[in-house]
Order: structure tokens, then C-alpha cells, then sequence
């Protein structure tokens, strides 16, 4: 997914609480640099300000790292002369949306048991119900049209 000219990510959604992998093929790579450092933090301030070293392949320079919590993950690129591509003074800032809990099961909760066990049931009454369709869709035709006859022993 490309999010912004240069910046691309292996997702097409960044979520919080999960990694990403992110591809710069930017100023820095497109001028030969060695070594790039992505500087980046989370939210309105910046939290949890952190800078790793990206690793430079064909495919541009590249990094995992894990979204924790907030509403966006912003980040800066900067390469080993401290040249800095901030996106012209805006920096590149995304937006993160929440993780899903819905689907989570969880140890504590019993009803979380008993609601596998539905969504269980419901999955064998489909499966029962698409048989049975195959079933009509593939003899129901050929009962009306007398061409279905059993098979006689030979004497």
C-alpha cells in the first residue's frame, strides 16, 4: 500500500498494537545514501519517541516496527550526514485505527465459550444446507426429466 510518494507499507491498514513494514524509496535512497534512520513517535506529542536504523535493499530502505497505542504514527527520515526528508516541514503522519476485540476469545469471559459454539452450529447448518442445494441442483433435473434410473442387475 502506498500511503504517501516514497512510503510504502506490507499492509493496507495500519492498526495499533501490531508491526508494520515500511519501504522508503525516497530522497535518501534515490541519492545513494548508506545508511537512513527513521525517527518516529506516536500521537499529537510525538509519545514514545523512538529512531532505529533501516536496512537498505533493492526495494529501498526498509524497517519493521510495531505500532503501539495512539491516534497516529508520525515519523521522520534522516540520513548519516543528518539530512533530514520531513516531507517539507509537514512530516509523514498517518492515521492508526483501533484493533478489533469483537472476534477475540477470551479465557475469561464463559460466554465467549458458548458463542464459539454457536457460530460452531451455525457453520455445520450451512454446510448441511449447501449439500442439500448440490443435491437438488444436480438430481432434481434429471427426476423430471425421466432420463434417472436406477441401475438393473443383469440376469
Amino acid at each position: 500500500m502506498e500511503l504517501s510518494k516514497n512510503i510504502f507499507f506490507n499492509t493496507d491498514k495500519l492498526v495499533e498494537d501490531s508491526t508494520v513494514k515500511i519501504s522508503y524509496t525516497g530522497k535518501f535512497f534515490q541519492d545513494g545514501s548508506e545508511e537512513v534512520f527513521i525517527h518516529y513517535g506516536f500521537g499529537l506529542n510525538w509519545d514514545n519517541l523512538n529512531e532505529i536504523k533501516m536496512e537498505k535493499t533493492e526495494l529501498g530502505f526498509q524497517a519493521e516496527i510495531y505500532l503501539e497505542e495512539g491516534d497516529t504514527f508520525n515519523f521522520c527520515l534522516r540520513n548519516s550526514n543528518d539530512e533530514w526528508d520531513n516531507n517539507d516541514g509537514q512530516n509523514y503522519i498517518f492515521e492508526l485505527s483501533k484493533k478489533q476485540n469483537e472476534l477475540m476469545v477470551l479465557e475469561d469471559e464463559p460466554t465467549a465459550l458458548g458463542s464459539a459454539h454457536k457460530l460452531r452450529r451455525s457453520y455445520l447448518w450451512s454446510k448441511k444446507i449447501r449439500l442439500a442445494v448440490y443435491k437438488i441442483i444436480t438430481y432434481f433435473p434429471k427426476l423430471m426429466s425421466g432420463n434417472y434410473k436406477r441401475k438393473l442387475k443383469e440376469s
